[in-house]
């Protein structure tokens, strides 16, 4: 069994992650924890022709984002699979899940208002709507 939870460095996704342990832990489940880095198309297309190092701002984005999850897991007593990828979060956790067959995916949930969210995108509606498996949406207590 596979659990993929995905991760953003925000506390909402570090519950997930916790929560993602506990659950892998409890049925023996491998865990995968994937992290998307995405740098939307306006931001690339304001920066015009000044010179962009996209591998350093993957990396700087990256580095703390992956701390956190140590944090986290340091005591988990799960097998974890750390991955990072590029592209739409929802659409690289909904591809990922499918490639690796997992049984759950494991997401934060914001709390965003509907408004906000159609304005700033969900992650979590894309994913709940469109996975092909068992959707776990880790509220804040």
């Amino acid at each position: 069994m596979i659990i993929v939870v995905g991760i953003d460095g925000q506390e909402p996704s570090l519950r997930a992650l916790a929560r993602a342990a506990q659950l892998s832990a409890a049925l023996g489940a491998e865990l995968h924890v994937v992290h998307a880095v995405h740098i939307p198309a306006p931001i690339l297309s304001a920066a015009g022709d000044i010179p962009i190092d996209l591998a350093r701002m993957e990396a700087e984005s990256t580095e703390p984002v992956w701390r956190g999850a140590d944090e986290v897991l340091a005591s988990a007593d799960v097998e974890v699979t750390r991955v990072t990828l590029r592209g739409y979060p929802p659409d690289v956790l909904l591809d990922y899940a499918a490639e690796v067959d997992a049984e759950m995916i494991v997401l934060g949930s914001r709390g965003r208002s509907e408004l906000a969210a159609f304005f700033l995108g969900s992650t979590g509606h894309r994913v709940l709507h469109f996975a092909h498996c068992d959707v776990h949406i880790v509220k804040e207590k």
